[in-house]
């Protein structure tokens, strides 16, 4: 049995109450994670058997031989050990792309590349045992510790996937971005750009129109009566999903952006109706764009505290490594609660794209500034 659509909902409605609540969530683990939700050292751990494509039957199995011979030192190690009659390569692929064999010290993508060699490696070596072969030094190839004594291939030396790759996999395997969320870099831009947040639509009276900004989550299309092509878009902000109806109209002018995991802003009317709110989309617009576009101004919020003396020099090197026509201005607060505010600065004029705003809060940390349009 694997994890059904119906299933899956249920899973990403849980996952999501968990960290509105507070609760820290981790993602699926090797070593960790039991068959379904667990608790782990008072956070909640990512269940195996919750994976698309992940046999309960399968995992059981690996949780046996887990229990049996002690946790797995590495990816060989697990292939070496499991039934892989019982785990394919489609469970051993869902794993590696949702992190579960992250704690090992490997990068997902490494594993991606031998996952082949990996299956014939651990075939090979179940075959002996079941054979009851011995080395050439007499020592039996069956025991619980053997797979972990043979040498290990290297892995090859190639890049991590990014981390929007990362997310992408896992939000196709569980339904949910789980080691981060794509718009968290946009916090800032998405509270100066967007209207209302799906989470407070609930409130905005019927036909009003709003601003969203988020991520497509998902898209439907259809074919109309008069032949026309409209969608239903699941678009996802950081507090939660809204439906928009993109009518035919629209979706001729916006058609190359009515794509999952597309990065936009949606103005739409609020239509509200007996399955809940919706919104009836008027314009899509690609996020960054409306970002570059849009902001006038940037604040940034510096405290009277040490080390600001050091933080300014980076703060220059971070204006020089984003030119555009946007003004910066600083402001100063000091611990007596007094502000000085300055004029903009005369020799930075900057583009205030995703990664200035996520370099400015490496070094000032999130909050530290403000994008005013």
């Amino acid at each position: 049995m694997t994890t059904d659509m119906g299933n899956q909902d249920k899973i990403v409605g849980y996952f999501t109450e968990c960290r509105d609540l507070g609760i820290k969530v981790l993602g699926p683990d090797i070593n960790e994670s039991g068959k379904n939700f667990t608790v782990v050292d008072r956070a909640i751990r990512f269940g195996m058997a919750a994976i698309k494509n992940v046999g309960e039957g399968a995992v059981e199995s690996v949780l046996a031989i887990r229990a049996e011979t002690g946790p797995f030192k590495s990816f060989y190690d697990f292939c070496r050990r499991v039934d892989l009659h019982k785990v394919n390569k489609r469970m051993l692929e869902g794993l590696i792309k949702t992190g579960a064999f992250d704690s090992t010290g490997a990068k997902r993508a490494q594993l991606m590349a031998v996952m082949d060699q990996a299956v014939e490696d651990g075939a090979a070596a179940q075959r002996e045992r079941d054979l009851g072969q011995t080395s050439i030094f007499g020592d039996e190839l069956s025991g619980p510790d053997t797979s972990a004594t043979l040498a290990t291939p290297p892995l090859p030396a190639i890049a991590e996937w990014d981390q929007a790759q990362r997310l992408k996999y896992e939000r196709e395997l569980t339904g949910f971005y789980i080691t981060a969320h794509p718009l968290t870099r946009y916090e800032a831009t998405l509270k100066a750009l967007s209207t209302a947040t799906t989470v407070g639509l609930s409130d905005v009276s019927d036909g009003k129109e709003v601003k969203i900004c988020g991520i497509i989550a998902s898209v439907k299309s259809m074919i109309t009566k008069k032949g026309d092509r409209m969608a239903y878009l699941n678009v996802e902000d950081l507090h939660g999903t809204v439906e928009v109806i993109a009518f035919p109209d629209l979706y001729k002018t916006a058609g190359d952006l009515i794509a999952p995991e597309r990065l936009v802003r949606i103005t739409g009317t609020i239509d509200r109706g007996d399955k809940g709110t919706k919104l009836r989309g008027v314009k899509i617009e690609p996020l960054a764009d409306v970002q570059t576009q849009s902001i006038k101004r940037v604040q940034i919020r510096l405290t009277d505290r040490p080390g600001v003396s050091d933080q300014l020099p980076r703060l220059r090197d971070i204006f020089t490594r984003y030119p555009g026509n946007t003004t910066v201005s600083l402001t100063f607060s000091m611990e007596n609660a007094l502000e000085a505010d300055t004029v903009p600065l005369p020799n930075h004029m900057i583009s205030p794209s995703e990664y200035f705003v996520a370099d400015v809060e490496e070094v000032l940390g999130k909050g530290a500034l403000s994008l005013l349009s």
